[in-house]
């Protein structure tokens, strides 16, 4: 000890003391675009069948189950998951909402456009300006997913021609045209259970047979 002090000696040659690791802690978060894609295939289906008049359906108001209650509520939370992600799904989310509205007496949409409860030719074109846009709308997210995966570039480009066939039939009343247009929805409705299946399961959850490709289409920062 040297002026009340206490002196400590070091070894040069002594190994340094390890250091203490410090290890960050990170949160995972699940994938919601499964849940979305599930989602949007089971509405469209849905819509298809009753379209298509399957088991002699011809009243469509069973769509509000799925469009409204399913589609819309878990498109919207996934759109809004997927915005923290880097992903923009909202908007099919709104699309099923609003076509879900169309059947709510409650709203009034369809007895705005009837005479003594029945629909006016002026109805069937207002659905038909309705789904056009839809049609312009699904064609940009489709140019905006080319290098994403095969089952999402279908999906969407079906369900541009889909749309397409469906708002000619409410235009010219040509039954053939809206038989083409769910058609062609089944097989959107597929590609995008495709899409949502590849990834769902994954070597986490399920056996390594059963996993299905994801069929990507280009390298995502090619």
């Amino acid at each position: 000890m040297a002026d009340g002090y206490y002196i400590e000696t070091v070894d040069v040659e002594a190994a340094p003391r390890p250091t203490e690791t410090v290890h960050r802690y990170e949160r995972t978060y699940g994938n919601p675009t499964p849940v979305g894609m599930l989602a949007y295939a089971t509405v469209i289906l849905c819509s298809s069948l009753l379209t298509l008049h399957a088991g002699n359906v011809y009243t469509p108001n069973v769509v509000l189950l799925f469009a409204t209650f399913y589609g819309g509520i878990t498109q919207t939370l996934v759109g809004l998951m997927e915005m923290f992600l880097g992903s923009v799904f909202l908007t099919f989310g709104s699309f099923n909402f609003s076509y879900g509205a169309l059947y709510l007496p409650s709203i009034g949409i369809a007895a705005a456009y009837s005479v003594d409860g029945i629909p006016t030719e002026e109805f069937y074109h207002a659905v038909g300006l309705f789904l056009s846009v839809w049609t312009f709308v699904t064609f940009i997210f489709t140019i905006g997913a080319l290098r994403t995966t095969l089952p999402i570039v279908g999906t969407l480009g079906c369900t541009v021609l889909s749309l397409s066939c469906l708002a000619a039939n409410a235009f010219t009343g040509i039954e053939s045209l809206a038989t083409a247009g769910g058609v062609l929805g089944i097989c959107c409705a597929f590609g995008a259970y495709y899409g949502g299946v590849s990834m769902l399961w994954t070597k986490q959850t399920t056996f390594s047979f059963i996993r299905l490709p994801p069929l990507l289409l280009s390298p995502s920062h090619a």
